[in-house]
């Protein structure tokens, strides 16, 4: 496969066509609200999915990609692939992946970690599910923007490890800005703090890309509290009555922060419920 269109100019969505266009193998995009400076934008999804051999989709949640694809079925024929790199549940996964190839062509769940910087840079690191051929098809075309692709057997298995890593995330997250906030609250600074947990077996990727933020308070968004709040509950769905306790308590730090106004902002927000 030699060409691909973005269905979605998001925060990801936008770095990833920036990237494949300076590759020379951007076909189109398309975007709910139109961009003024957007690569090679067509004036619909159906467009898009005319002009490009694979199709990759990066929207909110299953209700957003369903509707995407409904459009662009009759589009679809064997030689064009879906690439479905939203962050959805395994049984929005299934359905998806059978209606696609129902129209003879490919579909590969390929949701993805790492956020503005990681996409900026082309170091996303993707879960790839789906048929080992089409997946092999469409790793030239993903290697444009990510460092590394993971394979998993089914579109499930897929879905399921990136709700396994944004529940790691999310923990994480809650576990630093309440330490952080313990820690300001006997005295002792920023500069303190940081220097300590970078000499701690705690420390992580996640600490380092946050702490910058965190002492500036800046929360402009590299992966928001709305979108992680919504990953968090199709993972209590997905989990069908199973009890998984951070997971109960991560959805409810994310839902307060969320009503207090802070859904547009990064997820190290969360400090500001504290």
């Amino acid at each position: 496969m030699k060409t691909i269109g973005i269905l979605g100019l998001g925060i990801i969505g936008r770095a990833w066509a920036r990237r494949y266009a300076a590759a020379g193998v951007l076909a189109g995009t398309w975007n709910r609200t139109p961009q003024a400076d957007a690569p090679s934008a067509l004036p619909t999804p159906e467009a898009v999915a005319a002009a490009a051999e694979a199709v990759q989709i990066v929207v909110a949640d299953p209700p957003a990609v369903e509707s995407l694809l409904q459009r662009i079925l009759p589009a679809l024929s064997p030689g064009k692939t879906v690439i479905q790199s939203s962050t959805i549940d395994p049984v929005s996964a299934a359905k998806f992946s059978a209606l696609v190839r129902r129209c003879g062509a490919g579909y590969v769940e390929a949701p993805f970690t790492g956020s503005k910087p990681a996409a900026e840079a082309g170091k996303t690191v993707f879960f790839m599910g789906g048929d080992a051929a089409t997946i092999a098809a469409v790793n030239p075309l993903l290697a444009h923007i990510s460092e590394s692709r993971f394979s998993f057997t089914t579109v499930e298995q897929a879905a399921s490890i990136k709700l396994a890593m944004n529940l790691n995330l999310a923990g994480q997250m809650q576990a630093l800005v309440e330490s952080l906030t313990f820690a300001r609250r006997a005295g002792i600074s920023d500069e303190a703090f940081f220097a300590v947990i970078a000499q701690n077996i705690a420390y992580s990727g996640l600490t380092k890309l946050k702490e910058p933020k965190l002492r500036a308070g800046d929360f402009s968004p590299q992966f928001s509290v709305k979108h992680m709040h919504k990953d968090m509950r199709l993972a209590d769905a997905t989990a069908d009555g199973s009890t998984y306790p951070l997971l109960k308590t991560v959805r409810g730090c994310l839902a307060s922060a969320e009503a207090r106004g802070h859904g547009d902002d990064d997820f190290s927000s969360l400090i500001q419920t504290l």
